[in-house]
């Protein structure tokens, strides 16, 4: 008989060999899930895993759904690291594709190219400003932030619906709930030619690289996740709880902001009622998987990614429902969660009991 036994050590090994048992676990049930449904099981894995690598144009298209994903898990890391739970994240994305198309609306013919650095910044202060709404809320009268960013979520979708439904709509639009057309000038520049990636998914990576030195090479990065750790011992060393509070939310919600800024800017470049795309919880299942590490985030970012476009080929080419995303989202994170139990356990064959004589 197996059983688990306590490890007197988390193991470094597991913490970053779960995932990738997870993901092994993922596609065992991936196949039972095509076979189940009566499709071929390796054509299945095909269109999750190579059609969305094959070529220039696919990697590109891989960019596009990695950037907001790694952007939005960046931040989500800085919070879950101080024991912070922001599950709002959406919220703080479609705040910030409002406030920069606010701004990319205000362009004309004769406006220069310096407004694309207003639609980014106003993308990270919309993110910003409703992550301080819960920050604010658990400061002042320690609201949960779990319950709060979240309800903030479907406030957030509301704002977008009422703009998108009234005052910012279309006029030419044939009455579809969407903004005119953002001006060419406020465009996210392009990385390459026949490809629809921008300049956003270089700074994603660059975030990454940044995250990685706020983390582990800075003061205010060590007190955070001191705080987070233990909170009586950042307590004792005088770091302060409100601060890491405030700092965790407001780099949270500016990450993504921008990662909202970057969305409607770029390859949407409008606003719509579906700019809501699930990024911002699809990011959390992101920062778990890539363990709150700015390099894990990357990988993490990258297979969720494919994950989306291989949702999107499956409906097109296998005629399947477009929520098989989700499906399989759901399968890596409750695979992770059963794998994860061999970081803290070691699995142990008990001896067999005999019998009373």
């Amino acid at each position: 008989m197996l059983r688990l036994e306590l490890r007197p050590a988390p193991s470094r090994l597991w913490a970053w060999a779960s995932p990738l048992l997870a993901l092994a676990i993922t596609v065992v049930l991936g196949v039972l899930l095509f076979t189940v449904m009566g499709k071929d099981p390796v054509r299945g894995l095909q269109i999750f895993f190579w059609e969305p690598i094959k070529s220039a144009y696919a990697l590109g298209e891989l960019g596009i759904k990695a950037t907001p994903l790694l952007l939005i898990a960046l931040g989500l890391a800085v919070c879950f690291r101080s024991n912070i739970w922001n599950i709002g994240a959406e919220g703080q994305y479609i705040i910030g594709a409002i406030f920069a198309g606010g701004v990319a609306l205000t362009a004309g013919k004769d406006t220069g190219g310096w407004i694309v650095v207003a639609v980014l910044l106003a993308g990270v202060l919309g993110g910003m400003l409703w992550a301080a709404i819960t920050a604010l809320l658990r400061d002042r009268f320690n609201a949960g932030e779990i319950l709060v960013s979240l309800m903030l979520v479907y406030v957030a979708v509301q704002v977008l619906n009422f703009l998108v439904f009234g005052p910012w709509k279309d006029p030419a639009g044939y009455n579809f709930p969407q903004t005119r057309t953002f001006e060419a000038v406020t465009r996210i520049p392009r990385l390459m030619q026949g490809s629809r990636v921008t300049i956003g998914a270089v700074i994603a990576l660059v975030g990454a690289g940044l995250l990685w030195l706020y983390l582990f090479r800075t003061r205010s990065g060590f007190a955070l996740q001191v705080g987070g750790l233990a909170p009586a011992a950042a307590r004792y060393a005088g770091f302060s709880s409100r601060r890491a509070l405030w700092t965790a939310f407001l780099i949270s919600g500016g990450a993504a902001g921008l990662a909202g800024a970057l969305e409607v800017a770029g390859p949407v470049g409008q606003l719509t009622p579906y700019i809501p795309a699930g990024y911002g919880f699809a990011a959390i299942i992101v920062a778990f998987v890539g363990r709150l590490h700015p390099l894990g985030m990357v990988l993490a970012a990258i297979l969720m990614s494919m994950f989306y476009i291989g949702g999107e080929l499956a409906q097109s080419r296998l005629g399947l429902p477009k929520s098989l995303t989700d499906v399989f989202q759901g399968l890596l994170l409750f695979s992770l969660m059963a794998c994860d139990t061999l970081v803290n356990y070691r699995i142990r064959r008990s001896a067999a009991r005999q019998g009373a004589h």
